[in-house]
């Protein structure tokens, strides 16, 4: 037996992104097979067909580094569970355009947008044949609560948990004060957080390690300030998709909160060289490197 398999295997346990495929995954298939998601095999081999090569000659033309099939299978998962459209050029586009955010807008060597939530918001904005499902998902407490905690079990491997606690606490406390100050049955605000797309949002697209601020207390501010601009966005503007809009509006922040609080650079575990040590420290997180 190859005595590297151990090592691979540890390696590979260490990603979280492992983890994030798996539940989001199994999200999916739930959804199209108990919950009669609108999603057609068609669109969904589009979506990860053109993520992947995308990926693939981005990785070759521009990063010049190795394949990383992990990133653009996270991606094409939660453009799949979230963007819906009846056109498929439309959904292959968004993919495109996710993955070559990515590699095109870039600041400091990070890149600025979360993929599908840029892509999505795009999408809306270019086409008339584009839009964010958040009614699919039912409001059941008990299946909000699964869905919690399974994209809990993905940020405690990630180690990256205080941007979605921040979002998910301030969005909650700014919808419970709204009703209690125009005086509707809490039973309101219980509903609005009981929604699947809102938390796909928060465990998994706001909690982006590659795009959130580096350190702590800058996270615990931008989910704050992500949640105080979807709260503006929902109940003052009434737009559909609030919090998508509101992450796309918040992310160009980053640079500056990370100006202002400097952290540790998050690394996925592919992306460190060779022969790299892998204490737990390593493997989450490198020092941040200010280029000139």
């Amino acid at each position: 037996m190859n005595s590297d398999v151990p090592q691979r295997i540890l390696k590979a346990a260490a990603d979280p992104r492992y983890y994030q495929i798996a539940v989001l995954g199994s999200l999916l298939i739930f959804g199209i097979g108990v919950l009669g998601f609108d999603v057609t095999w068609l669109h969904a081999v589009a979506i990860f067909a053109t993520a992947l090569a995308v990926q693939y000659l981005c990785t070759r033309l521009v990063a010049a580094g190795r394949f990383d099939p992990l990133s653009p299978l996270i991606t094409s998962l939660s453009l799949t569970l979230l963007l819906r459209t009846d056109v498929l050029a439309v959904a292959a586009g968004a993919a495109a355009i996710a993955i070559a955010s990515k590699f095109l807008v870039r600041f400091r060597s990070k890149h600025v947008f979360n993929p599908a939530n840029a892509a999505i918001v795009v999408a809306i904005l270019l086409s008339d044949r584009a839009w964010v499902s958040t009614g699919q998902w039912g409001s059941a407490a008990i299946g909000a609560f699964a869905f919690a905690c399974l994209g809990f079990l993905v940020l405690t491997r990630a180690k990256r948990s205080e941007t979605t606690i921040a979002f998910l606490a301030g969005y909650a406390l700014l919808v419970f004060g709204r009703a209690l100050w125009l005086g509707d049955p809490l039973s309101i605000p219980v509903h609005q957080l009981q929604n699947g797309a809102l938390l796909l949002f928060a465990f998994f697209m706001i909690s982006d390690p590659k795009t959130a601020p580096d350190a702590a207390i800058g996270r615990v501010l931008y989910g704050l300030l992500v949640a105080v601009v979807t709260y503006v966005v929902q109940f003052v503007f009434f737009e559909p998709g609030a919090p998508i809009l509101a992450l796309v509006m918040c992310a160009p922040l980053v640079p500056v909160i990370d100006a202002c609080f400097v952290g540790r650079r998050y690394v996925w575990r592919l992306s460190l060289p060779r022969g790299a040590a892998t204490p737990a420290d390593v493997l989450y997180s490198m020092p941040q490197r200010r280029i000139p």
